[in-house]
């Protein structure tokens, strides 16, 4: 049995990779800790082997009011939930980072791209995968962990604005783009696997297929018995348009061919999550 400490409460990834884990019976026992107002010390991690860290800010407008949360939270608190783990014997520590510490919204990503974050969010999680790194050693793994776009049954971001628009819209511009994302459900097997073999590095857990953001919706509106007709009509004003909510729904963006997970289709992660 692998005893693994997930610190991060009400977290939509942490809940469902708790709950994927739980579905293996005596292979894992998993507990959430809730990080709000705590200082971690080494009892707290008594008795574990892993620790998954996916505490963090997201998903809230940046302010300069705000902009503290996110070193508090992000960066300051994962390094020291990171440090007190390898203090307390914890062999390998997982962390939940974003591919936001590019700092870009098209493009090709791989292991070599160069970190740039351009906003807070990218800025205090990049800065908490460096210095983790730092602790590494034989004794203590570190997994690091850069997702792109998750989604799933009950997450929030991109995909609640797609699926408005695929259930309300006639028509949808029927564009060739490329991104990578993962579906909830292969996102939990990668961390898995991550916690099975032991795996230490830089990963960018993905669907084992880049997504296509017409094909996305197309399978949104099947999925709700809602009729919607693809035009190629629009494609001449997205290829030139510069506004950058266009080119974030059908720019190009994606990692290269690597850690894809093929437990769930695109196709039925999205009839998974419309469920």
């Amino acid at each position: 049995m692998k005893r693994v400490l997930i610190t991060g409460a009400n977290s939509y990834i942490g809940d469902s990779v708790k709950h994927y884990l739980d579905t293996f019976g005596d292979l894992y026992a998993v507990d959430i800790k809730d990080t709000i107002g705590w200082n971690p010390s080494c009892e707290d991690f008594k008795g574990y082997d892993v620790v998954f860290n996916v505490a963090g800010i997201a998903h809230i407008k940046e302010t300069k009011e705000n902009s503290h949360l996110y070193y508090d939270i992000n960066r300051d608190l994962a390094i020291k939930i990171a440090k007190t783990a390898k203090e307390a014997g914890i062999k390998q520590f997982i962390l939940l980072s974003s591919m936001s510490v590019y700092g870009i919204t098209e493009g090709f990503i791989t292991k070599e791209t160069p970190v740039r974050p351009t906003n807070t969010y990218g800025k205090s999680k990049a800065e908490a995968d460096e210095a983790i790194f730092e602790l590494q050693d034989n004794d203590f793994k570190f997994a690091c962990l850069r997702p792109p776009m998750v989604y799933g049954k009950g997450c929030k971001g991109n995909y609640q604005s797609l699926r408005k628009f695929a259930l309300k819209s006639p028509i949808f511009p029927d564009y060739q783009n490329r991104r990578s994302m993962v579906y909830i459900g292969n996102l939990c097997e990668f961390v898995k696997e991550c916690i099975d073999d032991e795996k230490y590095g830089l990963y960018f857990p993905q669907n084992s297929e880049y997504m296509i953001t017409s094909e996305m919706v197309k399978y949104i509106a099947e999925n709700n018995d809602k009729k919607i007709r693809m035009v190629k009509c629009f494609n001449w004003l997205i290829h030139i348009c510069g506004i950058s909510v266009v080119k974030k729904v059908f720019g190009n963006l994606i990692y290269e061919s690597v850690d894809m997970i093929n437990k769930y289709s695109i196709e039925e992660s999205i009839r998974c999550t419309e469920q």
